[in-house]
């Protein structure tokens, strides 16, 4: 059943239900600390229900403390998506994978997918690609970014320096031309789709 809801990108509460050969594959990997890094994340994921911005916050705090490192730097390859448990355990990531684990984190507490998209952006001020998260309060809403560049939850209409690109979630990609119509599957999606089929490998019995 688990298998079958990462297929199909729903029900993922049991992400927080981790397998102990998945800590002890993390361990060996990336050292003694990992059952602890992991522990707080399922802390995190586990904690009480509260308002939908103090979600939100959590989720953006707890991801933008993981130091930032470069996929050439931390994983040898030029661009490399890590799955939330791989950019937990070895605590080191850079913005896909910020992005990436606050949207798993912010599921599993329960917002709804279709108020999140993970966001391809132009960053003005660092001259370069980004990602970030973004929550819609209301499909027509001004959303909300999440972004470990700047550490204030703001509504997108505040942030100038970012240029949206495209978007995706689940089930559905946007892009700035398509006027808020789906123009195709996340499957098409080459990096998305290898870290779904290693995060079913990761929670596999």
């Amino acid at each position: 059943m688990l298998l079958a809801a990462l297929v199909a990108g729903t029900a993922l509460a049991a992400l927080s239900d981790m397998p102990p050969r998945l800590i002890e594959d993390m361990t060996a990997q990336f050292g003694p600390l990992v059952p602890a890094r992991l522990g707080a994340w399922r802390k995190h994921l586990l904690h009480p229900e509260e308002s939908v911005e103090a979600r939100l916050a959590g989720s953006n705090r707890f991801f933008n403390a993981i130091p930032y490192m470069s996929d050439m730097d931390h994983w040898k390859v030029e661009d490399y998506w890590a799955t939330p448990v791989e950019t937990v355990a070895s605590q080191g990531g850079d913005c896909e994978d910020y992005a990436i684990g606050k949207y798993f984190s912010l599921k599993e507490r329960g917002i709804p997918v279709e108020k999140l998209r993970i966001a391809y952006v132009r960053h003005l001020r660092l001259k370069q690609p980004h990602m970030v998260l973004v929550y819609y309060p209301q499909p027509d809403a001004d959303p909300l970014v999440l972004d470990n560049t700047d550490p204030e939850i703001k509504p997108a209409s505040r942030r100038p320096d970012l240029v949206p690109v495209y978007s995706f979630n689940d089930d559905d990609v946007w892009t700035e031309r398509s006027g808020g119509h789906s123009v195709g599957s996340p499957r098409q999606i080459r990096l998305w789709s290898g870290m779904l089929a290693r995060m079913r490998r990761e929670y596999e019995p």
